[in-house]
Parts: structure tokens; C-alpha cells; sequence
């Protein structure tokens, strides 16, 4: 079902995926998009897709962090980022695979080996584009920028509630569940568009 509607997806919002690609390397040159290396399914590493959302830097496909930091966001992007469209482009791992619609979000490898007991509990599952936990920290960015130290925040606060949420998510994985989670990112997505 999650090919299905990953494959629905794509065909369906095709003209869009083309017209937000011209316009990133338009407004900030190549590459279009931008993959970084996160770890999936049994810990399995793929490379997630986005719309590229910040001006290029070596090191960032395999993780780099800035957490907080705004400073690389281009003036579109910030579009892309608080729409939520530059996460489109993951219909394509979701298609072939690699994620699913709902589940738990993918990290990068440094934060997956911060917690690792609690990550191969949570990678039992497939990484979906949405959850609980996008929807809880959906101002994720804001909370970080107005941290003292941003990279200690999200070691020591926040990513120990998303994992809280990851794993009662496994525990309590169902499709109607599922399709209650896609309505309120909507929802939630809608809201924000309109701030």
C-alpha cells in the first residue's frame, strides 16, 4: 500500500516535483536536490531525498549538523522547509523501498549511535516520511536556535522524546493509526502554511 500510494503520489504531483526542482536550481544552482545517508530499516543505510533546501557543503550528505543554524537556508528553501514540500522527493524511497509513508524518521548515523539500544528497537520498523514525533517537533528548527548549545539540546532533549515516541509508535503500529497520522501532518501542514 505504501508503494501504491508513493507511486499515486508521484504521478499525481509530477508537474509540481518538476516546477520545485527548476526552481531550486534556478534560484541557487545544482543540485536540485540533496541526499544524505540515514539509517533505515534493521539499520540498513540509504540515501534519503530532499529538495535542496541550503547553499552546498562538503560533508552534509553524510550528516553533518547544524543544528539550529539558519545561516546556510536560502531564501527559498525557508519556503520549501516550513511547507514541508522539500520532503517530496521521499515519495521515491517510499516507492522503492526504503521508507514508508508513516514511521519513524530516519537519523543519520551520528544520532542513531548515541542511542543504540533504543534505535534497533525503533529500526524494526520501516523510517516513514511522517509521525508522531514530526508532527510534536514541527518547530524543531526554532526550538534549536534558541538553545545555548543547540547539538546538546537535541542529544539530551529532544531526541530522547522522539525515541520515546519511535518506540511507542512500534508498539502500537496499525493502518488506521497510519491514516490518522497522515491526516493530522495535513492538517498540521495547512495550519503552518497559513501562519
Amino acid at each position: 500500500m505504501d508503494m501504491a500510494g508513493a507511486l499515486a503520489g508521484l504521478v499525481a504531483l509530477s508537474p509540481l516535483l518538476c516546477l520545485l526542482w527548476f526552481a531550486v536550481v534556478e534560484k541557487s544552482g545544482l543540485p536540485g536536490f540533496f541526499r544524505q545517508q540515514r539509517a533505515g530499516y534493521r539499520g540498513r543505510h540509504f540515501s534519503l531525498l530532499k529538495f535542496r533546501s541550503m547553499t552546498v557543503r562538503r560533508g552534509a550528505e553524510q550528516g553533518s549538523f547544524d543544528a539550529g543554524s539558519a545561516a546556510r537556508v536560502t531564501r527559498f528553501g525557508r519556503f520549501l522547509r516550513k511547507t514541508k514540500l522539500d520532503e517530496l522527493p521521499q515519495l521515491w524511497n517510499v516507492l522503492v523501498g526504503e521508507m514508508s509513508l508513516v514511521g519513524p524518521r530516519p537519523e543519520v548515523r551520528k544520532w542513531v549511535e548515541a542511542y543504540p539500544e533504543r534505535w534497533a528497537k525503533v529500526l524494526t520498523v520501516r523510517p516513514g516520511i511522517t509521525d508522531p514525533a514530526s508532527i510534536e517537533f514541527r518547530n524543531e528548527e526554532e526550538l534549536l536556535a534558541k538553545a545555548p548549545d543547540p547539538e546538546r539540546a537535541y542529544r539530551e532533549e529532544i531526541l530522547p522524546r522522539k525515541l520515546d515516541l519511535y518506540e511507542r509508535y512500534v508498539a502500537t503500529q496499525s493502518f488506521w493509526g497510519d491514516v490518522g497520522i497522515l491526516a493530522k501532518t495535513g492538517w498540521v501542514v495547512v495550519r503552518r502554511k497559513s501562519q
